[in-house]
């Protein structure tokens, strides 16, 4: 059998597995085994490209493979919840990186114009992505500022930016054996990177981080026409398509146009001048066990702070108390809460709260008048009743969990400051509304205690 045709049929496979794959990723209880079918749609993939292209001399890919596997079981197993975004975005910004090599690697003076613009493509977006998800790790992770960088004359330094990437890509692919196009193209795209994300405030950071996922599988897509091999196009197309159509969700669940999220940064509003009235309830754990006691039903609305408490065993405990008493219990999940796409399924999945509970923002918000508690752990932007009800808010119109229409709500925090986006929230002044302050595990861990006596 001729071995191009193992070869091919290989790739099919591994193109359906990645298919298969994605589409299981699409739920929290199948999205496990979706990631292991596409991890070992990736083996197949890589296994046989190196048959494509005649490599057999494994050893120093054996090397870096094992290298590889030992900093990412490190990683895996070290890294805090808190820090999976920026985990998450230094996967993406290691992704573009290699795009980059590969189409660095690729560059054939003799090859046809077609492929010297997808190896510039490559290096373009592979460069972009690095240092855009480096900047995304270092807000996210608070090593610089989160809100927007903006200087006098930035419009016109990026317009500038961008009309010396397409001059210095026309040249490239004019004359490739011209090294100062190329070291010029790489520079431009890691400054293009840089200039693109400093303007986004923190809170945006979610869909920063889908639409930078993205980029990586387009940069791994123009890497794969470069090099002339079919899996490569595919898994970086489906990449591609997966992280635009994502960050299109998330957009849309914040009531903003990707194009105002890129140009005008979400914290760019934040200078209203709308003032907030009222007289904040607080409440003591001891007391609010009380009312959970006699509640028939509870919805658990997480969000960052829970995270950083890092209370979602103790959520799951209360929770399982809270039924043992015969109170249904389910949880209500934003579409943008936490600091990357489906944070909070992550933090529920490891105390193992069954999928069944978690339930999106629209299913919740039509039955929220039915629920006796609302409890918010660390959740501020998603719930805040501003988006509704205050037409001067600047997150007037996004859609957010309606928890103050339940019968009581308890809202978990440290302090009463403003959430990631630095927005005022009314639900703490609102008759319905106690306010719990501390650390929320040690308040859920009081609440259990209550509950064991």
């Amino acid at each position: 059998m001729d071995i191009s045709l193992v070869i091919n049929f290989a790739y099919v496979v591994s193109a359906g597995l990645f298919i298969f794959g994605l589409k299981m990723l699409g739920s929290p209880a199948t999205a496990r085994r979706g990631n292991m079918i596409s991890a070992a749609a990736m083996l197949v993939a890589v296994v046989f490209a190196l048959l494509d292209q005649q490599i057999i001399n494994f050893q120093w890919i054996i090397i870096g493979i094992a290298i590889g596997s030992l900093i990412g079981v490190v990683i895996a197993r070290t890294v805090e919840m808190t820090s999976m975004p920026e985990m998450v975005a230094l996967f993406n910004g290691f992704g573009g990186m290699a795009s980059l090599l590969v189409g660095w690697s690729a560059i054939d003076p003799a090859a046809a114009g077609f492929t010297l613009t997808t190896i510039f493509l490559s290096i373009l977006i592979g460069g972009l992505t690095f240092t855009g998800s480096l900047i995304a790790y270092a807000k996210l992770s608070e090593k610089m500022p989160g809100k927007p960088l903006v200087f006098k004359g930035q419009a016109i330094f990026n317009t500038l930016l961008i009309l010396g990437i397409i001059a210095s890509g026309v040249m490239f692919v004019q004359d490739p054996t011209n090294t100062t196009y190329l070291y010029t193209a790489i520079g431009l795209a890691l400054l293009f990177g840089v200039m693109a994300v400093i303007p986004i405030g923190g809170a945006d950071m979610p869909v920063v981080i889908s639409l930078l996922n993205s980029y990586s599988g387009l940069a791994a897509c123009a890497a794969g026409f470069a090099v002339g091999n079919n899996i490569l196009i595919v898994a970086g197309s489906l990449v591609g398509a997966s992280g635009i159509i994502l960050t299109q969700i998330m957009c849309k669940a914040m009531n903003r146009s990707l194009i105002n999220v890129l140009t005008s940064g979400f914290s760019a509003v934040k200078s209203s001048t709308m003032v907030i009235e009222g007289e904040v309830k607080p409440m003591s754990a001891s007391d609010a066990y009380y009312v959970l006691e006699a509640a028939s039903s509870v919805l658990i609305v997480p969000g960052y702070g829970m995270a950083v408490a890092q209370a979602q065993h103790v959520v799951k405990e209360l929770q399982e108390l809270m039924e043992e008493n015969d109170t249904e219990v389910n949880y209500g999940i934003h579409p943008v809460a936490g600091r990357m796409p489906g944070h909070m399924n992550v933090l529920l999945a490891e105390a193992d709260v069954s999928y069944d509970l978690l339930l999106e923002m629209d299913q919740v918000n039509q039955r929220m008048e039915t629920y006796d508690v609302a409890i918010v752990i660390g959740a501020n932007d998603v719930v805040n009743p501003a988006a509704r009800e205050m037409e001067g808010s600047p997150i007037y119109g996004m859609p957010v969990i309606n928890v103050d229409l339940a019968k009581t709500v308890f809202v978990m925090k440290r302090s009463m400051a403003s959430g990631f986006a630095g927005i005022d929230n009314p639900l703490f002044f609102k008759e319905n509304t106690r306010m719990i302050f501390g650390d929320a595990k040690e308040s859920l861990g009081h609440m259990i205690r209550e509950f064991g006596n």
